[in-house]
């Protein structure tokens, strides 16, 4: 097995300093495989979380169709469909941070991950006054659902609006690491730590990213469009 090799702890201004590899890895791209692998089944891991939220949506609709479909035409379809196309533009500039690593461009990195945080926060500011207005207007989960409005007196809307906040709410969060773990990965960019052979960190950030955009396409038109 080879050996660690440490990393130099400084290297010249402008050039990427040399990979590390574990004690415990043969060599550099076992250990970036692994690294991958390991991502991989996080992802599988968080797949699974959202899943069951989906069949608990499926179930209630099922139950009670009515409520559900009343429910999902008081949500704000322009907000919902400008914050998709954020999330979906902010995906693209993730990959685009990606591309740039492969190539040692490491402030265009920077530049591509400071154009996702800044389309993420864009996201939960409009996520934010969606919020404020199903409060004020009393759209709350469960026992605390208040409005008054005759089309949502209908049996399940209650249990619609606890699946709206529990899951936007759980895909929210998701955003909020999504944010903290671009900008970590962002800083070591801005180190000039990335090259061709050393791009794995901004390439797991970016697939983490990637599961915050995909679990938002099935979100969308489960509670918006149906």
């Amino acid at each position: 097995m080879q050996s660690s090799s440490a990393a130099p702890a400084h290297h010249a201004p402008g050039v990427p300093p040399v990979p590390t590899v574990a004690a415990h890895f043969a060599s550099l791209d076992v250990q970036q495989h692994a690294a991958r692998l390991g991502m991989w089944l996080f992802l599988a891991t968080e797949i699974l979380l959202f899943a069951g939220l989906f069949v608990c949506y499926a179930n209630y609709r099922f139950m009670f169709p009515e409520g559900f479909a009343a429910a999902s035409r008081h949500l704000n379809l322009v907000l919902g469909t400008v914050n998709t196309l954020v999330l979906i533009t902010s995906s693209f500039t993730a990959a685009m941070a990606v591309h740039y690593a492969k190539e040692a461009k490491n402030r265009q990195v920077v530049v591509m991950f400071i154009l996702t945080i800044l389309m993420a926060l864009g996201f939960l500011v409009i996520k934010y006054f969606e919020y404020s207005h199903k409060i004020h207007v009393g759209q709350l989960p469960g026992p605390y659902f208040t409005d008054t409005e005759p089309s949502l007196q209908v049996p399940g809307v209650p249990m619609y609006f606890t699946i709206y906040f529990l899951s936007t709410g759980l895909h929210g969060f998701h955003v909020i690491i999504g944010m903290i773990v671009l900008t970590w990965v962002g800083l070591k960019a801005n180190r000039n730590e990335f090259s061709a052979r050393n791009y794995t960190a901004v390439e797991l950030g970016s697939m983490y990213w990637h599961l915050v955009d995909l679990v938002w396409i099935f979100l969308f038109p489960m509670l918006y469009l149906i």
